[in-house]
């Protein structure tokens, strides 16, 4: 059985604070894998970046001193683009979740995880990367065309990186 989990993909890095042309440009696609698993039966998870109001005094607030996705706020909800009903929602406090890898460990029957979101470069790897050092024997695939990053340049080098980690890449 297939898990997709949608990285990330809220206001703020979509069209908010961090937000980029790139990131808008996704949102039909993501809408539309979503849709296709959803077809199919098979598990959605969604991660939310969840910070507090006091993210600015934080390590990853000292070096990208961009207040976002702070709870409770319009750029923290995940975009009414994308439907979320029925779907597991895992809040994390930075880049990857254990929670997510936990998630996908606790079911015997995935035998592979799909990933697709924002930000490649860094929320998308943290999350590949957890979930392979975790289940190292599991298929991991990235869908690039569902994923962008801070740079169009930033992006193609974590699927570089990915793939270099025997995560596929399509």
């Amino acid at each position: 059985m297939k898990l997709l989990a949608v990285i990330d993909m809220q206001n703020d890095f979509i069209d908010g604070a961090l937000g980029t042309p790139e990131a808008v440009s996704i949102v039909p696609a993501v809408a539309k894998k979503i849709q296709e698993f959803r077809d199919k039966g098979y598990d959605i998870v969604f991660t939310r970046d969840t910070h507090s109001d006091d993210y600015l005094s934080t390590m990853e607030g000292k070096k990208l001193p961009v207040v976002h996705c702070v709870k409770g706020t319009h750029g923290w909800e995940i975009s009414d683009k994308l439907d979320t009903q029925g779907c597991t929602i895992i809040n994390k406090p930075t880049f990857g979740s254990y929670d997510l890898a936990e998630y996908a460990a606790s079911d015997p029957r995935i035998d592979e995880i799909a990933i697709i979101g924002l930000c490649t470069d860094i929320c998308v790897i943290s999350n590949a990367m957890l979930i392979k050092a975790k289940l190292p024997e599991l298929k991991i695939t990235v869908y690039a065309d569902c994923c962008a990053g801070v740079t169009p340049q930033s992006h193609n080098n974590a699927l570089n990186a990915m793939k270099m980690c025997h995560i596929d890449i399509v």
